[in-house]
């Protein structure tokens, strides 16, 4: 009886043993972004042309299970009083409540809810993005540069980033219709392992 018992159980067992081999070989890594190697900016049309302007204080993470690419999350915290477009004059009106209201929110958000895997280093990364205010779902197209050695030894990562959102999805309107809707976000990304 002992024994019909042992072989009746037997492979609901081993799939419970697997089960947990699974889990306890996945292992997450979490990276910290680095502002003095990373960037975020942006380009919005002015007339017929596009300005670019980037943002100098944000910080951010990373975690990432490289066997399970598709299981990674980021977030990111920007301040919006450190935008600049290297016009002092035209930073400060975008400082002000006709734009980003640094004031009321001196932070933007992000922090993803979904990777998807286009390709072994390329995903389509949908997340809720704060901004003004106002949170809205955007959708990241995000490239994986490497793993490995960086200054001094430390463990790093490389990360490319675009996006395009409508600022008017965020209570941004003013200036239009010389000022576009659309705005065009590129960030680079050097993260070190923590």
């Amino acid at each position: 009886m002992k024994t019909s018992f042992r072989l009746a159980f037997a492979p609901v067992l081993a799939l419970l043993s697997f089960f947990a081999a699974s889990i306890a070989g996945a292992e997450t890594e979490t990276y910290a972004i680095d502002p003095a190697h990373s960037s975020v900016e942006f380009r919005v049309r002015h007339f017929f042309s596009k300005v670019t302007g980037r943002f100098d204080k944000f910080e951010g993470s990373i975690v990432v299970d490289r066997a399970a690419m598709e299981k990674s999350e980021a977030k990111a915290v920007i301040e919006t009083a450190s935008v600049n477009t290297n016009q002092p004059d035209r930073d400060k009106h975008l400082q002000t409540a006709e734009f980003f209201d640094v004031v009321k929110h001196p932070k933007m958000t992000f922090q993803s809810k979904n990777w998807k895997k286009i390709s072994d280093a390329e995903f389509e990364v949908t997340g809720e993005l704060t901004l003004h205010g106002v949170a809205k779902p955007v959708v990241l197209t995000v490239k994986s540069l490497g793993f490995g050695e960086g200054m001094k030894g430390a463990k790093i990562s490389g990360w490319e980033i675009a996006a395009k959102i409508k600022r008017s999805d965020f209570g941004m309107t003013a200036g239009a219709p010389a000022v576009g809707d659309e705005v065009e976000i590129a960030i680079n990304v050097e993260a070190k392992k923590q």
